[in-house]
This record gives C-alpha cells, sequence and structure tokens, in this order.
C-alpha cells in the first residue's frame, strides 16, 4: 500500500476502509456485498442483478485474466465498484484483450485493493449488507464525514424497482448459442419454439443457454403486457434474473405473468424471475441478512434428492412459508435453508433463486434449459 490511501471505503456505522485505488476516479454509494467464486470477475461486474451494489472478492486474485469483450454479461458494468485483498495483477491468459484496471477506469467503475477482505467480509456477515460509500482519490484526499454521511443517506434496495433500468428499450431477437471450444460462439439456425424472454436484467449466457437447447428467442423489456408478450404467439415464456426489490418490480411484473399463466404457457424463471413468479403464484418475499453471492452453493433437489453445486446472486429470497396450496418447493439452499426452487403442481411452470446458467460457475443445473426445452416440446405434441 502507498504511504498515503488513494481510496476509502465508509461503512454507514463509521468504520473506514483505507487502500489502493484503481480504476476510475470518484465516489460511488451502493450496498455492500461479497462474492466468493473464484473466477468471473469480469462476468460478475456486468451483471445487471448488482446494480445499487459494490462487490467484495473474497478470492484474492482479481485480475490475472484480463478482460474481454466476449465475457460481458451487458454492454458495460453494471456493479458500481469492487473491493480485493491485493492490487490487479497483469493479465495473463490467450483469451484476454485488455486489462482490468484500464477496463474500469474507461467503463467508469472504481476500484480499491490493499483490504483485509477477511474481515470486511465478517462485518458483512454479522451486520447485514452494509450501505457504503466508495471514493477514489489518487491525491489521497477524502472528507470522511462527507463519505460516512452519503452511505448513512443511501435508501437500500428495499422497495427499489432496479429493473427497468438495467432492462432493454425495445425488443430483439437473440440466436447466438453458447461458447464452445474450438469455433467460440456460433449461431442457433433453422425453425425452433418461439420463446419469449423478460428482460429484468438479463445475463448474455442465459439467453445463449436458451438458444443452445434449441428455442427461438425474444427479448422483451421488464415493463411488457401479457398483451404484448402473447401477441408474439410463444411456445414458452422465459423470465429473467434481475437487481432491486422483487416486490417492487412486482407491481408490473405480477400482472403480466398472471395473464401469462391464464394462457396455459410452459414458464421458466431464474433468481428475480424465480421471486416474481412466486408474488404472481401468491407467495412473499423478504430481505436476506447478507444474500447469497459466489459460485459455490450447495442445493439440494428435494425431489430427487441430488445436490448441485450453483452460481447464486441475490440479496432477496422466497419465504417458502407463503407458498400456497399447489405449489411445490422443489430445491433448497444447503447453507441456511431458504427456498431455491419452485414448481407448479399440475403444469410446467417452475423457477430456481440460483444461476443454471453459471458464468462464472459450476455447469451442474444446465438441464434445467433442457426440462424447459422439453416441456414446451411437449406442449407442442400433445
Amino acid at each position: 500500500m502507498p504511504a498515503k490511501p488513494t481510496a476509502c471505503l465508509a461503512l454507514a456505522d463509521g468504520t473506514l476502509f483505507f487502500g489502493k485505488g484503481f480504476g476510475a476516479k470518484g465516489i460511488r454509494v451502493a450496498e455492500l456485498c461479497f462474492n466468493t467464486a473464484m473466477t468471473g470477475y469480469q462476468e460478475i461486474m456486468t451483471d445487471p442483478s448488482y446494480a445499487g451494489q459494490i462487490v467484495t472478492f473474497t478470492f484474492p486474485h482479481i485480475g490475472n485474466t484480463g478482460v474481454t469483450p466476449e465475457d460481458d454479461e451487458t454492454a458495460d458494468p453494471v456493479a458500481e465498484g469492487m473491493i480485493v485483498k491485493w492490487d490487479p495483477t497483469e493479465p495473463s491468459n490467450w483469451r484476454a484483450t485488455g486489462d482490468l484496471v484500464s477496463w474500469l477506469e474507461k467503463t467508469g467503475r472504481i476500484g480499491m485493493g490493499g483490504v483485509d477482505t477477511r474481515r470486511l467480509t465478517r462485518a458483512i456477515r454479522q451486520q447485514g449488507a452494509p450501505h457504503v460509500a466508495l471514493a477514489h482519490d489518487p491525491d489521497g484526499n477524502f472528507d470522511i464525514e462527507a463519505l460516512v454521511k452519503a452511505a448513512r443517506g443511501f435508501p437500500g434496495l428495499v422497495g427499489l424497482d432496479l429493473a427497468k433500468g438495467v432492462s432493454c428499450a425495445q425488443s430483439y431477437r437473440w440466436d447466438e448459442k453458447r461458447w464452445a471450444w474450438p469455433e467460440g460462439y456460433t449461431k442457433r439456425t433453422g425453425a425452433a419454439p418461439k420463446v419469449v424472454a423478460i428482460d429484468y436484467g438479463a445475463k448474455r449466457n442465459i439467453l445463449r443457454c436458451l438458444a443452445s437447447v434449441g428455442c427461438d428467442v425474444t427479448v422483451m423489456p421488464a415493463t411488457t403486457t401479457a398483451e404484448e408478450v402473447l401477441a408474439q404467439n410463444p411456445d414458452g415464456v422465459f423470465l429473467s434474473n434481475g437487481p432491486g426489490d422483487p416486490a417492487a418490480t412486482g407491481a408490473y411484473a405480477v400482472p403480466m405473468i398472471q395473464g401469462v399463466l391464464a394462457a396455459d404457457l410452459p414458464v421458466f424463471g431464474i433468481c428475480l424471475g424465480h421471486q416474481m413468479l412466486a408474488l404472481a403464484l401468491g407467495a412473499k418475499t423478504v430481505k436476506m441478512n447478507h444474500g447469497h453471492h459466489g459460485a459455490n452453493h450447495p442445493v439440494k433437489d428435494l425431489e430427487s434428492g441430488k445436490v448441485e453445486i450453483t452460481s447464486m446472486n441475490h440479496g432477496f429470497t422466497v419465504d417458502s412459508q407463503t407458498l400456497p396450496a399447489g405449489v411445490i418447493e422443489t430445491h433448497v439452499s444447503l447453507f441456511d435453508g431458504s427456498n431455491c426452487g419452485i414448481r407448479m403442481a399440475d403444469r410446467p411452470v417452475f423457477s430456481v433463486q440460483y444461476h443454471p446458467e453459471a458464468s462464472p460457475g459450476p455447469q451442474d443445473s444446465f438441464y434445467l434449459f433442457e426440462r424447459f426445452a422439453q416441456a414446451i416440446q411437449a406442449r407442442a405434441t400433445g
């Protein structure tokens, strides 16, 4: 660390962390979370579900694989900033087209290194996800009182609808499939069942997974109505991940989903889409203490007994005690027992809290995309 710190993280309770700043200069105010993934920092920073958050990386080697446009989950980083233990290293990867520090500077995101991330993570676990202000000044001049005041003034994510801000502005088609060696990304071709994907902050690799199981994907904005969805004459509807409080987004998403359910279409939801489906079916959601963020979360499939290692990123959860009759809890977290999946008892409508597309993370759960495609095919031939 330099003699004079060039970055400061101020928590709303007055706790301060100092370190070495990198990337963009300035101040960002957000909720602080931690992510335990050992790979995929670029995918994490560009995951729209991180809107309104700063990410503490518990894995110390951040920056060593550089960056490449191929790994962006959306056009630009969405997370407000990153906190790391060691300064980012020089990239060493054949796919890298740039370095992390320059990428953060170009995209307006702040980084801070030289931090005791174990201590910071313990604070998050013990106190809940804190509101913070992160500042980067190469001259090391910080108005501590103003930073703490800014952190205390952050309204928090409860009651906040962030999906509109990260959703697409208009509909578009998607045909790119998952990356595979040696071809890289390839296109889906030929006739295929039509799927409408509602974009609450969709990751590109989710859309690639849908294309890879043979779906003709049309992506539509978060505020799309049931009438607009059904006008596309879809064979199935997908509900994407996204940021913010599901109850706030549900004000316009729930009526749409209920209209789609009335049309008896197969429905598959992930993350915020899972929470939206649960709300539409009559359940409730609650804010978690510090959420689940990482690529090593064990989840048990209650129907098969199988344990999957999954990728997660969420700060709210479905309250399983509020699930109505006819809605079955299918998956639970083996960390804390929280709900991780539901399905309707008599229809091909299901969702999971975790990310079966991984990116980053294990691919134990890709079968869920295949299940969705099979449900669509069964409806077409039934």
